[in-house]
């Protein structure tokens, strides 16, 4: 501490901490086998609570007139009893997107078209109306598995080139992991599964290969500053060195997510509770996941530069 100010420690974690991550490495591995099949019992028997993106339903835009309250519509659209309803704000200058779920028949979407533009009234300018039929929500659902599957891939194909094949592989294989327990984690608490819920995926995707490859430079580089320890102790003295950083990045994170948890509503809290379970799991896969597959591949060390 110099005078008022002081200085936050970068290393939450001694330089001579030794934890044994690689020897801990089957309890991980039981662990992560156990959340596997927790996601893959779950997604077989409940599957996903599919929202009005992926189910299709009744699109109406407009713009308001005067000034108006989200939570009040919203209240009032839910004591109609039309199923399930997604409502926000599409711009500043007052246009609002109301979503309904897709209703038993034509008659009843109808019904339903008609009570909401009455409901609105004088206070609202109709823009848009349109039916979002199944084969829509179909579509945008293959559409969000491949733009993961795509981007997962595209993950392991730079780790790959940055480093070598074994890196690439185990980046993949831990990337995977953390989006499919995460797709179990939507399916196992009855969360809807809609568009924020692909981004959200993305998002911990990508959190959790930027963690990975700090993991995996700090390996490589000690794989070619040191020759005579083995594997495990290259891995473990890896890992421990980036543990400070780790932890300052999960915390820092977990800091700007937990207010939107806590305090943003219904409307975010399924978005906002994938992203702080991705933390936790990419946090959990880039050390016990990742590392140990590529220990496991035996990565070829790289030849040590001369000065």
């Amino acid at each position: 501490m110099t005078g008022r100010f002081f200085t936050i420690p970068m290393k939450l974690i001694p330089d001579q901490t030794k934890i044994d991550f690689v020897g801990k490495r089957y309890f991980a591995y039981g662990f992560t086998l156990l959340l596997f099949l927790i996601s893959f019992a779950s997604l077989g028997f409940k599957g996903l609570n599919m929202g009005i993106d992926f189910k299709g339903g009744i699109l109406i835009e407009a713009k308001a007139l005067n000034e108006y309250s989200l939570a009040d519509i919203r209240s009032d659209l839910e004591k109609m009893d039309l199923g399930e309803i997604a409502l926000q704000s599409a711009g500043a200058d007052g246009e609002i997107m109301i979503n309904v779920q897709q209703q038993s028949d034509i008659a009843a979407t109808n019904k339903a078209t008609q009570e909401i533009t009455n409901y609105l009234g004088e206070k609202f300018e109709i823009r848009r109306t349109e039916l979002v039929g199944p084969k829509v929500g179909d579509e945008l659902f293959k559409n969000g598995l491949i733009a993961t599957g795509l981007a997962i891939l595209a993950i392991a194909v730079y780790v790959a080139f940055r480093f070598e094949w074994q890196f690439g592989i185990s980046a993949l294989l831990g990337t995977f992991h953390d989006v499919f327990v995460t797709i179990g984690l939507f399916s196992l608490l009855d969360l809807e599964f809609n568009l924020s819920s692909v981004a959200a995926i993305l998002t911990i995707a990508g959190y959790s290969i930027n963690d990975t490859v700090i993991v995996f430079d700090r390996i490589r580089e000690n794989l070619t500053k040191y020759k005579k320890p083995n594997f495990e102790e290259i891995f473990n003295m890896s890992i421990n060195q980036t543990l400070s950083r780790t932890i300052l990045t999960s915390s820092t994170t977990l800091l700007a997510i937990l207010p939107l948890l806590l305090f943003g509503g219904p409307n975010l809290f399924d978005f906002t509770l994938a992203l702080t379970w991705g933390i936790f799991i990419g946090t959990f896969s880039s050390i016990f996941v990742s590392a140990p597959l590529l220990m496991f591949m035996r990565p070829i060390r790289p030849k040590k530069e001369e000065n």
